[in-house]
């Protein structure tokens, strides 16, 4: 390590002891070497997300209310027609640093790391948000912070079931007709993660959906990205894109290609 005299003179800080400068071939080296690692944490990251398709789920037996921009809705209702959803809960309420013009700063954070959600939406997933703020207080801060994603307010003892009552946390629910099951629970630092189509997929029983994962038998998937489209021109039925097939296998490909390399 080297001490940068520049460094340590800003503000009277401790001068800063950064790595050395090397050349590019001495540079390319250490970046193959901590590859070897990344790319091990990667398949430790896809067997856990298999592991996790095969957790028991947890039937959930009581009856939830919701208040939503439409009304009250139930727990089946926040599903919006989809197999799966993820409920974030989100700190914006009366007694949360920030009250009323702003939620919990973290919370806050990690709604404007959310993508968008018509990528999830096609694979059968859907994403919300709940607290206890009342509906009106929702929607303000929506418009005010340009969020998106469907945000409910809790009205009973959902939160406190589901180990959210007092710090935050993804709830992950999968439908069978009307009956619905709890399949997983992501908190404290496990929530850094999410605010992508993958953090969430791979945190769902039907996972990311596609060939190559390790799901149990008869888990719905398709070809590998070839169910990517721009998030405005996904369809209920979409006819293949000739061409994009021909890219994505091109892609998944070299994907394979180099996966296989230590």
């Amino acid at each position: 390590m080297t001490t940068s005299a520049e460094n340590g003179r800003k503000g009277g800080q401790p001068a800063m002891h950064t790595p050395p400068v090397v050349s590019p071939q001495a540079w390319e080296a250490a970046r193959e070497q901590l590859l070897v690692k990344e790319k091990a944490q990667t398949r430790a990251r896809d067997a856990l997300a298999a592991e996790r398709r095969r957790m028991p789920w947890m039937a959930v037996e009581k009856t939830y209310a919701f208040e939503g921009p439409d009304g009250k809705a139930s727990l089946l209702d926040l599903f919006d027609g989809r197999r799966q959803l993820i409920v974030y809960r989100a700190f914006f309420e009366p007694g949360v640093f920030g009250w009323p013009d702003h939620a919990c700063r973290g919370c806050s954070l990690g709604a404007d790391q959310v993508g968008n959600l018509a990528h999830l939406n096609a694979r059968d997933t859907t994403l919300v948000y709940a607290s206890r703020a009342p509906q009106a207080d929702i929607v303000r801060l929506k418009a005010q912070m340009g969020w998106e994603m469907p945000w409910y307010t809790i009205t009973d003892s959902f939160d406190a079931d589901f180990g959210v009552d007092e710090w935050h946390g993804h709830n992950v629910f999968i439908r069978d007709g009307e009956r619905v099951f709890r399949t997983y629970f992501i908190n404290s630092r496990g929530d850094e993660a999410m605010g992508t189509v993958w953090s969430y997929l791979d945190a769902t029983p039907l996972g990311r959906q596609e060939v190559w994962e390790d799901s149990p038998e008869g888990y719905p998937q398709t070809p590998t990205y070839k169910w990517w489209n721009w998030h405005d021109s996904y369809a209920a039925d979409p006819a293949a894109d000739k061409k994009w097939a021909e890219v994505s296998e091109a892609g998944e490909a070299a994907f394979r290609e180099a996966s296989t390399k230590p």
